[in-house]
């Protein structure tokens, strides 16, 4: 009997571990069911990239089985330096960009996200030019060269008549350096995103001069993917953009909610905030479609602004097949 007694406890002991190591290998399996994608931002201020930040905090991203991994750069040029060298595997970068990808950059547009470049302003200090074509051979400061900043600078030129250098064009890396060297008068203008401009305006150390609502058929900002990743990770990079258009119908549903989340990230009170969501959600993309016109366009300009010697094969440069259907 007491064999018996001896046998039933270890028996029950031994069940009992099974169970334990059996919900300890769910509990793994669980916590392996995410998968790592690497996520950059051009520049890490704008409004335009809260998304990223909103659907991690929303967990839209993780209702695909993703956890995002984010880095921000200081402009287009560094973020597509990193995805070459396998640093990232997606990018939230400018349409302009698409030209690095022409001239070999080993990455793919997957998505059109956003379409005016309603982002944008040139700001100048409260005494500086009043009118456009004051800023002929005048100083205007941005991210990098090759970058949207730099891009709409040139076009802003060229639609003067000037070519694509009758404003000085001064590559200065991040923001916060360009705003100290307009407050100094060492350059005639920045340009900069609206929350920055409508800051620097609240503050009256500044003055928005160029606004580019004009550009109505235009790609200002796309979504990166890797060629390696469009090779190896295509589930990964269909859910994100699933991941991505849910979060943007979430924000177009739920503003005061969407402001409560992206002030901190942009470091903008709740007014700026409120202010930037009213000018800028309208030209987010709510399927990342590409415009043929548009593409066109940007294929045109890359040649006007001797950013390319010829107009690149359009298709080689975007993929449509991540796009949720």
């Amino acid at each position: 009997m007491r064999n018996m007694l001896a046998t039933f406890k270890s028996f029950r002991r031994f069940a009992a571990a099974a169970i334990i190591a059996v919900g300890v290998a769910g509990i793994s399996a669980n916590a392996k069911a995410n998968d790592m994608l690497r996520v950059g931002k051009s520049v890490p201020e704008p409004f335009s990239f809260t998304p990223l930040d909103i659907g991690m905090q929303k967990g839209f991203f993780k209702k695909y089985g993703l956890d995002i991994q984010e880095t921000a750069f200081g402009g287009d040029a560094k973020l597509q330096q990193a995805m070459a060298a396998d640093s990232i595997d997606v990018g939230l970068g400018s349409g302009p960009a698409m030209a690095f990808i022409a001239k070999g950059s080993p990455v793919k547009a997957i998505a059109a996200m956003a379409g005016p470049p309603l982002l944008l302003a040139i700001v100048v200090r409260p005494d500086g030019p009043k009118t456009v074509a004051d800023l002929k051979g005048k100083k205007v400061s941005v991210s990098t060269a090759g970058s949207l900043t730099y891009f709409l600078v040139s076009e802003t030129s060229r639609s003067q008549g000037w070519g694509p250098n009758g404003i000085d064009i001064e590559p200065m890396g991040a923001m916060a350096g360009q705003i100290a060297a307009l407050k100094r008068g060492d350059i005639g203008g920045v340009i900069m995103d609206v929350g920055n401009a409508f800051e620097l305006e609240k503050k009256g150390e500044g003055r928005i001069l160029v606004r580019f609502t004009q550009m109505k058929d235009f790609i200002i900002h796309v979504i990166y993917a890797t060629d390696k990743d469009i090779a190896s990770k295509p589930d990964d990079l269909r859910n994100f953009l699933k991941g991505w258009f849910e979060t943007i119908a979430f924000m177009r549903a739920h503003k005061a909610e969407t402001v409560k989340i992206a002030g901190p990230i942009t470091g903008k009170d709740e007014d700026i905030t409120s202010r930037s969501y009213d000018e800028i959600m309208p030209m987010f993309s709510d399927n990342g479609k590409f415009s043929q016109t548009a593409l066109e366009g940007l294929s045109r300009s890359w040649i006007e602004l001797g950013m390319l010697k010829e107009p690149p094969d359009l298709k080689t440069l975007y993929t449509e097949q991540f796009l949720p259907k």
